[in-house]
């Protein structure tokens, strides 16, 4: 039985806690160990969590462990490869209530939240997290490394490189691609092309400064 262990112990953290609990494979495949976090305390004054069990910057897996990554931002890429480099491996964490369609194909270590949906055809690739409500149409082509809030649609044929962020409640219209390591504001409509590297916000969304 695989020891799974979640990276961040705050709020999200506990999501993917309740999330791990009601995923497909927890009791026959995995059981949930506890967390990492290079905060020691984070869990104080929240009952029925498993432990923590160190930091993030010097756990050392162990054979059975295997990995999520509640940790979104800048220090999710670094957070995950740290862990790789130290042999860790990261599972596919599916929500049982999420829905994915003919032909869509996902690589290895997404996250895939509750009553999500991931359209036919859809190309999604690894260590993405994608959250609850969300919609990912047909054809949709998705990189690594990303993070879709929850309640984000996209739309059928878009793009997303990697290393993006979509924030709550935005919407990418049909086509519309986003370049590696862009910022979609949450709520926004983006209707064009999203340059690398560049925030977006708004309806219709535009380039705003960070």
């Amino acid at each position: 039985m695989k020891q799974l262990i979640i990276i961040g112990a705050g709020g999200m953290g506990r999501t993917f806690y309740s999330n791990a609990l009601e995923s497909r494979g927890f009791g026959e495949e995995f059981v949930v160990k506890g967390f990492i976090d290079d905060n020691l305390q984070a869990l104080d004054g929240f009952a029925g969590y498993p432990p923590i069990l160190g930091t993030i910057r010097d756990y050392r897996p162990q054979p059975d462990d295997v990995f999520v990554s509640s940790i979104g931002g800048t220090a999710r890429r670094t957070c995950m490869e740290g862990i790789i480099a130290r042999g860790g491996v990261f599972i596919e964490l599916i929500h049982k209530t999420a829905r994915i369609y003919q032909n869509a194909r996902l690589g290895k270590g997404n996250f895939i939240g509750a009553c999500t949906v991931i359209g036919n055809d859809a190309v999604i690739g690894d260590y993405n997290m994608i959250q609850a409500y969300t919609v990912i149409g047909h054809d949709a082509r998705i990189g690594s490394w990303n993070r879709i809030d929850t309640h984000v649609t996209c739309v059928g044929g878009i793009v997303l490189e990697d290393d993006v962020d979509i924030h709550t409640s935005a919407v990418i219209n049909h086509g519309v691609t986003v370049g590696t390591g862009a910022r979609v504001g949450a709520l926004s409509f983006v209707i064009r092309k999203v340059k690398p590297h560049t925030t977006v916000y708004g309806n219709p969304a535009r380039v705003i400064e960070v």
